[in-house]
């Protein structure tokens, strides 16, 4: 069974068609990239996916399970393209609070957290008040949330915006290593390197799939030596 199966996936927003018969899936053990300009529509299939915006037509299943359902959502750790954080809590209070929310068992939540913190080199800011961090930080603490409860999937929109390469370098790592785990991961990117890590590409443009496959396999399909030219192709292509 698919981790995600997203099935013929179409949304309009008033008279703009922003998904146009969206499909794809992703397995366990497997990191998908949505790539795309801004505007293809990859935050809405997002959103979709967890259920915070309903189809006009298609199906989203997680687990097997159509969304939106609560309960499924629970096994989902999800990390917004805008940080949605409390900003007169501190970081460890934002913790706390969602170890709890999310059911992390209480003799694990310290742990938890101090890894997590590790990981987006946070551990230093834990009792400042989010709305000291910088922009960066708060990203980072935002990607902390999502891992907290050790989902089986995880939908990461634009993750490493605002971070340091050392820090992203390390964060793929952690994303590497929880694939071969068995988790399941969507990232959203504008970044081409980030891209070349994934399994998987879904090459979205203006609300349609353009192409789908692994990065070699779309750089030969398209006989370009960079995921970017595709885009640069297909957009020189339309001005003939």
């Amino acid at each position: 069974m698919d981790s995600i199966r997203v099935s013929t996936l179409s949304k309009s927003f008033g008279e703009t068609k922003v998904l146009k018969d969206i499909s794809f899936s992703i397995g366990k053990g497997e990191i998908i990239g949505l790539i795309g300009p801004s505007g293809s529509g990859k935050t809405t299939v997002v959103k979709t996916i967890i259920g915070m915006e309903k189809a006009d037509q298609g199906e989203v299943l997680v687990q097997g399970q159509r969304m939106p359902d609560r309960l499924t959502l629970n096994q989902v750790g999800y990390m917004a393209q805008s940080d949605a954080l409390y900003m007169e809590l501190s970081a460890l209070q934002q913790l706390n609070f969602f170890s709890k929310l999310y059911g992390v068992p209480k003799n694990r939540r310290k742990q938890r957290i101090s890894e997590c913190m590790r990981l987006v080199d946070l551990e230093s800011d834990l009792s400042k008040k989010v709305m000291n961090y910088s922009g960066g930080m708060k990203r980072r603490l935002s990607l902390a949330l999502a891992l907290l409860h050790e989902p089986e999937i995880l939908v990461l929109d634009e993750p490493t915006v605002g971070i340091d390469p050392r820090l992203r370098k390390q964060i793929w790592e952690k994303l590497q290593v929880l694939k071969q785990q068995g988790g399941s991961i969507l990232v959203t990117t504008h970044v081409m390197d980030e891209a070349e890590k994934c399994d998987r590409l879904v090459l979205l443009l203006e609300g349609s799939v353009l192409a789908a496959g692994t990065p070699q396999e779309l750089k030969e399909q398209f006989n370009t030596g960079s995921i970017e030219d595709i885009f640069l192709l297909k957009k020189a292509g339309e001005k003939e």
